[in-house]
């Protein structure tokens, strides 16, 4: 099937890693359906694209930490009435600081967004990706991997999108699905100062950017990765924190995460 006539739905598609790997997507000829809360932002993705790649990219606002989102996405897409054949699941919203000092509605809206409605879009996505034998890339975090202080809720946001991108990938498999999980480290976008990290020890130095996790998560997508962790250090981190006591591997990250 010729690639114009093949359609991926990206959230967080207006900034950062979503918005890089639009343009991958629309570079090799995709179709878009971009997904984020800003209608204004995601217009100007969408001109963008289409004009430089000469795509169809649609645009559907939607905020992602209602309760039913996945399912209001699931009609919106279903509406447009195309094929889909890849699902990037990369919307994400995080929150530094004290547990016990943080915003419970922050809190359940983090949860809504990484957790929920990624799970509902895949579900009701999924007959279309199985029947086109398509491709689903979730965007984890390299905090997936170990407890992480003063990030606590995120971290076990994170830690869920990777172990159900591992189950699922096990599962669709046989019927020619792949699932990534792509698990970047401290990356230079505007994620850090809305999460409120960018005083953080993690934060400091040279960052990875947007443009190359994207990359690397695209390429390992396409490759059938299951899990890609982008960066040599950020490897050599996961490699060690498994074999790193929990307590020892907590205390790390936790120190790395604090003010």
């Amino acid at each position: 099937m010729a690639k114009g006539s093949m359609t991926a739905v990206v959230t967080g598609a207006s900034k950062g890693i979503g918005y890089e790997l639009s343009r991958l997507l629309a570079r090799d000829g995709y179709n878009l359906i971009l997904i984020a809360r800003s209608e204004e932002l995601l217009g100007e993705v969408a001109r963008e694209l289409e004009a430089e790649f000469k795509i169809k990219a649609h645009v559907l606002a939607q905020d992602l930490s209602l309760a039913m989102a996945g399912d209001q996405l699931a009609e919106r897409i279903a509406q447009l009435n195309l094929p889909i054949h890849i699902l990037v699941n990369n919307a994400g919203i995080g929150c530094q600081g004290p547990f016990f000092k943080s915003n419970s509605v922050t809190n359940l809206e983090m949860i809504l967004t990484n957790n929920v409605a990624l799970t509902r879009l895949t579900q009701v996505l999924l007959p279309g990706l199985v029947a086109n034998k398509g491709k689903i890339l979730n965007t984890s975090s390299h905090a997936a991997f170990q407890p992480v202080p003063y990030l606590a809720v995120y971290a076990a946001t994170k830690a869920y999108i990777l172990s159900f991108s591992q189950a699922l990938a096990e599962e669709l498999k046989p019927k020619g699905v792949s699932v990534t999980a792509l698990c970047p480290g401290v990356t230079d976008t505007a994620f850090i100062r809305r999460a409120g990290m960018q005083d953080t020890k993690a934060a400091q130095g040279n960052l990875i950017s947007s443009r190359t996790v994207a990359e690397i998560g695209y390429r390992g997508m396409l490759r059938g990765k299951t899990v890609v962790v982008p960066g040599l250090k950020e490897k050599v981190m996961v490699i060690a924190g498994r074999v790193a006591p929990r307590r020892v591997v907590a205390k790390i990250a936790g120190n790395l995460m604090r003010d």
